[in-house]
């Protein structure tokens, strides 16, 4: 909203008599913001979008208090609770995953045996936080109301065997009773499919209350990467339009699942 309004850290820091360090904060999301603050803002920056500002309200609202994910705040890395935030402010969810299996199915045995191949090596504790907080992430996709996800996900993710056989047949059970859900579209590309676009992509593209909040996030080796640029989202939102029509219908991906775990 400041650049778009042409105002400088500087200047801006002057309308609210603050030091613009607290506006650099703000940006970098260092710091939080009130209700009444993100108005204040809104107004100063002469924001035409109520929509936007509504929405932005709301999710200052929510973080006067604190998030379950604030539990874990100090003892995992940001990224994580990050991500856990994204999710919780999502309206709508679509991942595509082509190796791993969404976090947001994982069984505490998968996440486990997943955590355990991280290079260092972990110690204990932290797999185990690791694992709990990715358990908290799936209360957005139960309840009252659930949160719409639509998952793509590639036939060679669901034939790696994470923790041996056992575990990778409670783990599809899993998939396969979660995508009964009616919040919860699963769609399977299978290897019959051939090439496809966004083969060895991992993508999470949360839906804001506006589309101005509408955020990608991407699994890095050095952990995750936001992007909410408009025309990267663009491109994010065609490259899973590809994908989702390479895959198979639910139903059909239901039973590729259920037939794999039939296998092990």
């Amino acid at each position: 909203m400041r650049e778009q309004a042409g105002i400088s850290i500087q200047d801006a820091a002057g309308m609210l008599g603050a030091d613009r360090t607290m506006i650099s904060n703000v940006e970098a999301g260092r710091t939080g913001l009130s209700e009444e603050r993100v108005r204040q803002l809104a107004c100063h920056y002469k924001c035409p979008d109520s929509g936007l500002i509504e929405a932005l309200a709301a999710m200052a609202g929510t973080r006067r208090g604190r998030g379950w994910w604030d539990e874990y705040r100090g003892k995992l890395p940001d990224g994580h609770l990050d991500v856990s935030e994204l999710e919780w402010h999502a309206t709508r969810i679509r991942t595509a995953q082509t190796v791993h299996l969404p976090g947001l199915f994982q069984t505490e045995d998968h996440a486990r045996a997943i955590f355990d191949f991280a290079v260092p090596k972990l110690p204990r504790l932290e797999v185990e936080l690791r694992v709990a907080h990715r358990m908290g992430r799936q209360a957005i996709l139960v309840g009252d109301h659930p949160t719409p996800y639509l998952g793509i996900i590639h036939e060679a993710a669901l034939r790696l065997e994470f923790g041996g056989r056992n575990v990778a047949r409670a783990q599809l059970d899993h998939l396969a009773d979660a995508s009964e859900r009616d919040n919860i579209t699963l769609l399977v590309i299978p290897f019959s499919a051939g090439a496809f676009h966004g083969a060895g992509q991992s993508i999470l593209y949360a839906e804001g209350a506006v589309p101005q909040l509408d955020t990608v996030q991407l699994d890095t080796s050095f952990g995750a990467h936001f992007v909410d640029a408009p025309t990267p989202l663009e491109n994010y939102r065609c490259l899973l339009d590809l994908m989702e029509r390479s895959a198979l219908c639910a139903a059909e991906s239901q039973k590729l699942i259920r037939s794999i775990a039939r296998e092990l």
